[in-house]
């Protein structure tokens, strides 16, 4: 369904028994809510509801014209939940959606449940930003093919690009359908970040989840964060890349019910 957020008309799905509990689910970059398919098929069967929705510029979401950040997409997701009469939610955010996630449980605490976040990184270095120029120039001119070939192999192992290449070929084409305005945006976003010193001060239950491959979000760099917030819970995916929940969905989709069912 479509509906009008924060300036921007949104694309978002939900399921599940109107009477059970919300879970939110919030994507990587260059992707869409059909990433989290089978999640929300688990969370549904464990006794959930589920919101899933695109971010702007991605998907059935429009690009708008304001400047993006992290701050503004926390904002997209308090207007879903505004608009939907969400009071409180538990958050699911992989990637962009995870540093999403994070500005959602440092500054709109009252609204989150429990928080997991998965291959995310808390602050961007001079070769991250760096990178993300070069990939923000790199969309603007020529396109999100030649977005698709380099992120694919950022994504996944070699291994499980062996294994599956219909699952790889589908990634492709999400990454290649989303508009290369709406991933500078996210771009711009995601290589100012800079939370890490905040971390401390994240109450809410979290559960953060690294890959062990993933080398746009290293394990030993999400470990760091874990151990800045207090009282919070660590799981390690391997063989996993940066998009684990779709290298490892039985494990991913196990620590996540596990968590917030404790």
């Amino acid at each position: 369904m479509d509906i009008s957020v924060n300036g921007i008309v949104m694309h978002y799905v939900t399921t599940g028994d109107g009477d059970a509990p919300w879970v939110t689910l919030a994507h990587s970059i260059a992707a869409d809510h059909t990433f989290w398919d089978r999640e929300a098929s688990d969370l549904v069967a464990a006794g959930y509801r589920v919101l899933r929705f695109d971010t702007r510029g991605h998907g059935g979401s429009a690009v708008g014209n304001e400047p993006y950040s992290l701050e503004l997409l926390a904002r997209d997701v308090v207007g879903l939940w505004d608009v939907l009469g969400i009071d409180r939610s538990h958050f699911i955010g992989l990637s962009l959606g995870g540093m999403t996630g994070l500005v959602l449980g440092l500054s709109h605490s009252v609204r989150v449940e429990k928080l997991v976040i998965a291959n995310t990184r808390s602050q961007a270095d001079a070769p991250f930003t760096t990178l993300w120029d070069q990939r923000i120039a790199l969309a603007t001119s020529d396109g999100m093919a030649s977005i698709a070939e380099v992120s694919l192999k950022r994504w996944f192992t070699e291994d499980f690009i062996a294994r599956s290449p219909e699952k790889v070929a589908w990634v492709r084409s999400v990454i290649e359908a989303t508009p290369p305005a709406g991933f500078a945006g996210a771009g711009q976003a995601i290589r100012a970040i800079n939370l890490r010193m905040r971390l401390g001060t994240l109450a809410c239950p979290t559960l953060f989840i690294a890959g062990a491959e993933d080398g746009a979000c290293p394990a030993k760099d999400i470990r760091a964060d874990h151990r800045s917030v207090a009282g919070s819970s660590y799981v390690e995916l391997t063989p996993a890349a940066h998009i684990s929940n779709l290298e490892q969905p039985r494990a991913f989709a196990d620590a996540v019910t596990n968590f917030l069912a404790a």
